[in-house]
């Protein structure tokens, strides 16, 4: 984490864990609380989660997400889900509403439009940061193309 970004991402965190209290505050679970948590990370563009996650190289954003629930030990995932901004609740959703305990890709997907998850695109999803990296990117992987290529 560069320097310029550590107010971000403790105020971030900050939010989170006030998030996550009041939850308990109010009567929810501590897996109420872990949701709402993360979901606060996941629409906070200083972290790679949901909104501000990394692209892959072909520019997409694929995201994973695990949630875990101790007592009775179960849990639920996604793996290289696209288009979902807080994959912690589809993952939810998966240990809670499957037998599965691990969706991925265009399963994950499907099983999101099943479940009403909004669809988002991936532009939605980058932080201005990561445009401009992409951006930058591009123009050095069509340099070297070019260069090494012809």
């Amino acid at each position: 984490i560069s320097d310029d970004m550590v107010p971000s991402i403790m105020e971030g965190c900050k939010r989170a864990a006030i998030v996550g209290h009041k939850v308990l505050e109010s009567g929810g679970s501590s897996l109420d609380a872990v949701e709402a948590a993360v979901r606060v990370l996941e629409d906070d563009y200083h972290f790679n989660a949901g909104h501000g996650a990394v692209l892959n190289s072909d520019g997409d954003i694929e995201m994973d997400a695990m949630i875990m629930e101790g007592k009775n030990l179960q849990l639920g995932s996604v793996g290289g889900i696209k288009g979902v901004a807080n994959p912690v609740s589809l993952a939810r959703l998966v240990m809670e509403k499957t037998d599965h305990v691990m969706l991925i890709g265009e399963g994950a997907k499907e099983f999101a439009r099943e479940r009403g998850i909004p669809d988002v695109s991936t532009e939605e999803l980058m932080s201005p940061e990561m445009k401009q990296k992409w951006k930058n990117f591009t123009k050095y992987k069509n340099v070297v193309g070019k260069t090494f290529n012809e």
